[in-house]
C-alpha cells in the first residue's frame, strides 16, 4: 500500500474516530459530527453595579451571547468562562445565562459558579 493511501485511510479513520466521539461529550469544536442542537440564549453581565447591554456583551465575548445558537450550548459558556477566568479576571463579573435546547424547559448557568 502507497503512502498516500495510508495517510488519506488515517485521516479517514481519524474522522470517524472524531465524530463518534463527540457523541458522547458536550463540546463538539473539531470534528465533523452534526449540529443537532439549537439553543435560545438571554445573557446578563454586570460589572459591579452596572449592567452590560447585549451589544456590550457581545463585545465583551466576541461572540453572540444573546439570540440562538445552532450548536452545542457548551460551546457559549466555554467562551464565556474563558474570557471571564483570563482577560476579564479582574472585572469580578456576575454572568448569568438562561438558555433553552431544542424546546426545553429553560436551564440557568451563573459565572462565577457557587460552590454546592
Amino acid at each position: 500500500m502507497g503512502l498516500r493511501k495510508s495517510l488519506g485511510i488515517i485521516f479517514l479513520l481519524a474522522q470517524c474516530g472524531s465524530v463518534l466521539i463527540a457523541r458522547f461529550i458536550p463540546e463538539r469544536f473539531f470534528c465533523w459530527a452534526p449540529y443537532d442542537e439549537h439553543t435560545s440564549i438571554q445573557t446578563s453581565v454586570k460589572l459591579g453595579l452596572k449592567e452590560l447591554s447585549p451589544k456590550q456583551a457581545n463585545e465583551r465575548y466576541r461572540y453572540l451571547v444573546n439570540g440562538w445558537e445552532p450548536r452545542a450550548i457548551h460551546n457559549v459558556l466555554d467562551i464565556i468562562e474563558q474570557y471571564e477566568t483570563t482577560y476579564g479576571a479582574g472585572d469580578s463579573a456576575e454572568v448569568i445565562v438562561t438558555y433553552s435546547t431544542n424546546g426545553h424547559s429553560p436551564q440557568t448557568w451563573r459565572f462565577p459558579q457557587l460552590a454546592e
